[in-house]
């Protein structure tokens, strides 16, 4: 099991939905990502799959991210982690509070959403694993998006939460143009899916050179 809960790098974004339009098979994209080497984290979000697919698919990926010494985390569904024996959970602002998660799956890393000084002290208090903030810039990976936070309010944020020794992992309209401003900024890691969708031959070059444009080693 990998150490630690989210490290410096690239936090690559599998994106059911997301891959299904670009006709990209989920499983062979996965591994792609994971050749560029140890990153941050992966997570699975799979917002149209059923219950059954959904874990079946979690199964592969977590063995897949254990092999590759990587923290392996499932979108909103702390039940489908725990069977799959997910390394996580990520929980949105709309989904079960971490608390509650916890009382559920002790077990489970937990990292949760944030996009206004307000969340971020809930997610603190909380005790969250890891504390996402976003979106950074504009993103079309979420039409429904909350308002865009920018680079000086990440910054404030990444100060917040290292001194509460919580990472943060930066979202939303993250590019290799703008991996190095994040990372600067503060961020321990930057969460992408759009970013990720290159051409099938350069999908593990590109993602190397976003873990390390991230901070990644």
């Amino acid at each position: 099991m990998p150490t630690g809960t989210v490290r410096r790098g690239l936090y690559a974004i599998v994106d059911v939905d997301a891959l299904a339009r670009h006709d990209r098979p989920v499983l062979p994209f996965a591994e792609h990502i994971l050749a560029a080497g140890p990153i941050a984290a992966m997570q699975l979000r799979a917002k149209s799959l059923g219950a059954r697919a959904m874990l079946d698919l979690a199964h592969a990926l977590a063995r897949l991210c254990e092999r590759a010494d990587v923290p392996f985390f499932v979108n909103d569904r702390p039940d489908v982690a725990a069977l799959a024996g997910a390394f996580g959970v990520h929980v949105g602002t709309g989904d079960l509070p971490v608390t509650e998660v916890r009382r559920f799956a002790p077990g489970l890393a937990v990292g949760t959403s944030t996009h206004t000084d307000e969340d971020v002290s809930h997610a603190l208090a909380s005790e969250a694993d890891y504390v996402a903030f976003g979106p950074v810039f504009a993103t079309g990976s979420k039409p429904d998006h909350a308002p865009v936070t920018g680079l000086e309010a990440l910054r404030t944020t990444a100060a917040r939460c290292a001194r509460a020794g919580r990472p943060v992992v930066a979202i939303g309209g993250i590019s290799l143009a703008r991996a190095v401003q994040v990372r600067e900024a503060g961020a321990t890691a930057g969460a992408m899916i759009s970013g990720l969708l290159v051409d099938e031959g350069r999908v593990t070059d590109n993602a190397r050179a976003l873990h390390v444009a991230l901070g990644g080693a």
